[in-house]
């Protein structure tokens, strides 16, 4: 962990003591739990991918953070994925955190979970040294939508993406 992630997590613990809820960077012994909500928020891929990305994001924790929330009796009950963009529609700087996946369980849904893990991932972004925070989601996932604007994020950009496979030789 670099020195400014370590000064994040520091002012992390410092909230925590004053009894808020527990989110904090994930760690190895966390993987069954963050492969669960993994693949219950992008179910497309085989577990053996699902693993296979979550490894590859221990070795890249510089550039990127995965933050987790913690249940009161034990395990995890929601995750944010964040990193840092060059480039983020509607966003004027080169330096953009970014909310990559966002995912609460259903039984702790609308219990300030989903916002304290934004609020977390913010908090890194700015200990990064980022000026502004970007997401997106799929144009049919209305909740989304709707949760990204409670937490203060407007829409900027629709967009339609087209692919065409291509003849092979």
């Amino acid at each position: 962990m670099n020195l400014q992630g370590q000064e994040f997590m520091d002012k992390e613990n410092d909230r925590l003591a004053r009894g808020e809820m527990k989110v904090r960077q994930v760690t190895a012994r966390d993987k069954s739990e963050w492969l669960r909500m993994h693949f219950a928020l992008w179910p497309h891929g085989s577990l053996e991918e699902h693993e296979a990305e979550i490894e590859g994001m221990f070795v890249n924790n510089a550039k990127d953070a995965v933050l987790v929330c913690e249940r009161e009796g034990g395990g995890l009950q929601g995750f944010i994925e964040v990193s840092i963009r060059s480039y983020a529609e509607g966003c004027s700087t080169d330096r953009v955190g970014y909310l990559e996946g966002w995912y609460v369980d259903e039984d702790a849904r609308l219990q300030g979970v989903g916002r304290a893990l934004v609020e977390a991932a913010e908090r890194w972004a700015i200990s990064q040294g980022c000026l502004e925070m970007a997401s997106d989601t799929e144009i049919e996932n209305l909740i989304s939508q709707k949760a990204h604007a409670q937490l203060g994020y407007e829409e900027v950009e629709r967009i339609v993406c087209f692919r065409k496979p291509l003849p092979q030789p």
